[in-house]
């Protein structure tokens, strides 16, 4: 176990918060072909994104974020995006919007307007194509912006579309690995970044090379919910805690 040492912080005991359900995708298996693209040796192998899965993914964006902020949901989507990421959510984007009391009520099935439908499924191409919040980062949860918990191990790293996003400390305090992104299994057998197994789907204006649409700064939504984010950055590890 090794941990990263650029920041210090001391140990407390801390509070667990409800997890989520195990998904069903392994990891890479040793000596995988590792020829085709950024592919990390311990990344998830998960299934190959359908239309249906866009779909879903613009659902979770639009009915948990404000509707009319795109840099919002583009922070929802990349939460989505990283349970992707981890071994301990399932192996598809819809089995991941669709765990139980993980999204809002009814986001697989409730209409959505049709004037909106060009600025979710927008939002969703691009993290299909590897857009990613950055101010999220690898965070796994999110909540209502406002609401206070009395929970100790909720560090926040970013406020969108009326959201705070944040990743969970253990009891020590550190703040867990970095996930390498999942990965998918072409037909021919070689394992891809979920991006290059997508392109195909997403719009002409966001092919490789291509400059992608500029997401907007956090700070307005900052100021308008009167929040601030807590200074200083636990300890990351640097790999994954032995079990």
């Amino acid at each position: 176990m090794h941990r990263n040492q650029s920041s210090q912080i001391g140990s407390f005991l801390l509070v667990s918060l409800i997890g989520s359900g195990l998904g069903g995708c392994g990891v890479l298996p040793a000596g995988g072909d590792m020829t085709t693209g950024s592919v990390a040796q311990n990344a998830k192998v998960v299934q190959t994104p359908t239309r249906a899965d866009r779909e879903c993914l613009a659902r979770a964006m639009y009915f948990e974020s404000n509707r009319t902020d795109e840099e919002g949901m583009l922070a929802v989507g990349t939460v989505v995006m990283n349970r992707l990421d981890s071994p301990k959510y399932p192996g598809s984007v819809c089995e991941v919007v669709g765990q139980k009391r993980q999204f809002a009520n009814g986001v697989l099935s409730k209409p959505v307007r049709d004037q909106d439908r060009a600025r979710i499924e927008k939002v969703a191409d691009l993290l299909l194509a590897g857009e990613r919040h950055k101010e999220v980062g690898p965070a796994l949860h999110f909540h209502t912006a406002g609401y206070t918990f009395p929970y100790t191990n909720m560090h926040y790293v970013a406020l969108a579309g009326g959201n705070q996003f944040y990743e969970k400390t253990d009891r020590e305090g550190y703040l867990p690995a970095v996930l390498p992104h999942a990965v998918v299994q072409t037909a021919s057998g070689k394992l891809v970044p979920i991006q290059m197994a997508t392109l195909a789907d997403a719009p002409d204006s966001f092919a490789t090379g291509t400059p992608r649409p500029r997401m907007p700064s956090i700070q307005a939504t900052q100021v308008a919910y009167g929040l601030s984010l807590p200074q200083g950055v636990p300890t990351r590890y640097s790999s994954a805690p032995a079990q």
